[in-house]
């Protein structure tokens, strides 16, 4: 089945509403928010969770304080300075300990058990759009790409199992490990720029990761009309790298009072910017079919 992802290279460019919006045109596809360091979209599509898991990657130390000697050991050979005393005994502090199991290694007298990290949930919804799968990982921790990864997963298997013919992704802002991981064997990776240095700037850097995995990518401009001297200079970008621009949407105060009233602005009501959605949804149908075609 097609597969989607919505990305941008920096943060606040309108992509989850973006997202929201396309999965409302496209009538119940399996929807996916692989933002997962800091996930939005279950604001706007309110879900239903009917299977709630826990995410686990990776290892951290913890002393057991009965069987910890406070001999200093531990403390000695760890070099991110997790371990540190707590009276006569010693503590790991789990912010800190990188997994390395030095300190286990060499407790002498084998009091530090080596467990499972702890990282987030996921979980699997029903929302008025279509079944979401989405997850939150706890506030510092690592391996999202992972977690994107076991996302992307079950999307797949739910579509299977549903007979579902497109899965949506919302995917992380930037380059880093999740956006990659978002990337990975994808049918289309839609841009979401913005008319600004900065807009310019990152959706020229995820062009070249894009292109590196060798990912199609098509752009939509937001709010092109708050500076057409930037939305040009993007537009000559995705002439120069031949990537499709489909939409350049205006700047529509509809976006905001759908998002209090927890709507996708397509679900809204009629406004400017609803047309440039519609044609935008059309536009990257075409391109999904191609891609499959060839």
């Amino acid at each position: 089945m097609p597969e989607i992802v919505v990305i941008s290279g920096k943060g606040g460019t309108g992509k989850t509403s973006i997202t929201a919006a396309l999965a409302h045109l496209a009538d119940h596809p399996i929807i996916c928010d692989l933002d997962v360091d800091a996930p939005d979209l279950h604001l706007l599509l309110q879900p239903s969770p009917w299977r709630q898991e826990e995410f686990r990657s990776g290892f951290e130390a913890a002393i057991d304080p009965l069987a910890c000697l406070g001999c200093g050991e531990c403390q000695t050979r760890c070099r991110y300075g997790a371990v540190n005393p707590r009276g006569e005994i010693y503590a790991v502090d789990p912010f800190r300990c990188e997994g390395c199991k030095v300190c286990v290694h060499f407790c002498p007298a084998q009091a530090i058990a080596f467990n499972e990290r702890h990282c987030g949930r996921w979980q699997i919804s029903d929302t008025r759009l279509g079944v979401m799968v989405h997850a939150q990982l706890f506030p510092g921790q690592e391996n999202s790409g992972r977690l994107v990864a076991l996302l992307r997963q079950q999307a797949k298997e739910l579509a299977k199992a549903r007979d579902q013919a497109l899965i949506i992704c919302d995917g992380a802002p930037g380059i880093g490990c999740p956006v990659i991981s978002s990337l990975s064997g994808v049918d289309l990776a839609v841009v979401v720029s913005e008319p600004t240095p900065s807009g310019l700037h990152d959706l020229e850097r995820v062009a070249q990761l894009c292109e590196h995995f060798r990912v199609p990518v098509a752009v939509i401009i937001n709010k092109h009309d708050l500076s057409p001297d930037r939305s040009r200079e993007i537009e000559d970008l995705c002439r120069l790298r031949r990537m499709p621009l489909v939409a350049q949407l205006p700047f529509d105060e509809a976006v905001v009072k759908a998002m209090l009233a927890g709507q996708a602005v397509t679900e809204y009501g009629q406004g400017p910017i609803n047309q440039g959605l519609t044609q935008a949804w059309q536009a990257i149908q075409a391109l999904t079919r191609d891609r499959r075609a060839a």
